[in-house]
């Protein structure tokens, strides 16, 4: 063999070893991005659960307020039964929202206010509200790395041949949700 052959021979090995370690990268970021999603799904569960206990703490002291009750109990069903992460993120947005207006209602209701049952649940949402915002920019972050891996060159190219895809962001999407809720203690 000539030294030309065995120059173009390593780097067709080089080359390969390259592309391997960029699919790998892919890989891995993938599935770090995954399990963002699934931090994410966890903390919205452990909110999801805490929801009927709240409602139930505060039907028993504001009753007339079953509208704002009705809508927190409606919106946790379209979560569990929403499809997609675009479709979920969405849902939950707007649950959110409906839990920072149960709140608000239930700052109305002295007796409401001193339940140590109620003060336990709220502390517990607030728990719950801060994981699931560390689990959100975790996601994101990951989301963020492995979009910038699937649209830079050259790991472009492997992305494109190997059918990795961008991820979509967990966002919320409408600008009403992103205000800050007010409450007068």
């Amino acid at each position: 063999m000539s030294g030309t052959w065995i120059a173009v021979l390593g780097a067709v090995v080089l080359i390969a070893l390259y592309a391997v370690m960029i699919y790998n990268r892919l890989v891995k970021s993938t599935t770090v991005t995954e399990e963002g999603w699934s931090g994410i799904d966890v903390q919205l569960k452990r909110r999801s659960n805490f929801i009927p206990n709240l409602v139930e703490t505060v039907k028993g002291y504001a009753a007339h307020e079953r509208g704002t009750l009705d809508e927190v109990t409606e919106l946790r069903a379209k979560t569990q039964d929403a499809h997609g992460r675009a479709e979920w993120a969405e849902t939950e947005g707007l649950l959110t929202a409906a839990l920072v207006r149960l709140l608000a209602v239930a700052e109305n209701y002295p007796d409401l206010k001193a339940s140590t049952n109620f003060t336990d649940l709220q502390g517990q949402l607030a728990e719950v509200e801060d994981q699931i915002q560390m689990a959100r920019r975790f996601y994101n972050g990951a989301v963020r790395n492995l979009n910038i891996l699937v649209e830079s060159f050259p790991s472009n190219l492997i992305a494109n041949a190997s059918k990795f895809g961008k991820a979509d962001f967990f966002e919320i999407e409408d600008a009403a949700q992103r205000a800050v809720p007010e409450v007068d203690f």
